[in-house]
């Protein structure tokens, strides 16, 4: 899985999108699914989900979605601090619904934050899990994980260099490159892996959405998507 490392992105950028996550009236237009609740937090946006997750289970996670859709060819990059563990972040992009749907149709089927809705229902994407600290064999050994989906497969692979909460004194940047086949992600400027989609079906543009697994509470900020 995967493929080599680039030590660098050096492309001529067009900005897309911008947004500086400064709290809550900046997501304001943004789609939430599931029990989400915002703050402001060191002058990003604070993100939690349900506080007892042994209350609520596998419906205590949710997910939400900027409401653009970008095209093929984009460079994400985003600031992301973890405040108190356990939990789980993650990021969607290139996502649609099945048969060339909106993601947003109202022929999909209602999502309410629930991991199988993501990853085995009517939408393809891919996604990044990229601070899993939510069970014990994550923390023991500490991956980025690249799933493509509908259908869950782990395509890629990296290292996870993010520290536990306590220890985190300032935000990470993290950057996600999506062009064409191929997927690129950094944290810090340290390329965590690379993958080219060699299957027949390659996704291109689509939405993107940030996901939590409670009880994590983290803070964003400094979106911005670039045209590459």
């Amino acid at each position: 899985m995967g493929g080599p490392l680039l030590s660098q992105e050096t492309f001529s950028t067009e900005l897309l999108y911008g947004n500086p996550l400064a709290g809550p009236a900046d997501v304001a237009g943004w789609v939430a699914e599931g029990p989400l609740s915002l703050g402001a937090r060191d002058g990003g946006l604070e993100l939690s989900g349900a506080l007892n997750d042994d209350e609520f289970g596998d419906h205590a996670h949710w997910t939400f979605w900027c409401p653009v859709e970008f095209p093929d060819g984009i460079r994400i990059s985003w600031e992301f601090l973890p405040l108190a563990e356990p939990g789980l972040a993650m990021v969607f992009f290139a996502a649609t619904g099945h048969a060339g749907r909106d993601l947003f149709s109202a022929d999909l089927a209602p999502r309410t934050g629930y991991y199988p809705q993501y990853h085995s229902g009517d939408i393809d994407a891919l996604h990044v899990s990229y601070f899993r600290h939510k069970y014990d064999a994550e923390r023991a050994f500490r991956t980025c994980n690249l799933r493509k989906s509908a259908g869950f497969e782990l395509v890629a692979q990296g290292a996870d260099p993010l520290p536990p909460a306590e220890d985190a004194r300032d935000f990470y940047r993290m950057e996600l490159v999506k062009d064409g086949p191929r997927v690129a992600f950094s944290i810090n400027g340290l390329p965590l892996f690379e993958w080219t989609d060699t299957s027949d079906k390659v996704l291109g543009g689509g939405y993107l959405g940030f996901r939590q697994m409670a009880p994590l509470r983290a803070a964003y900020r400094n979106l911005t998507v670039e045209k590459i």
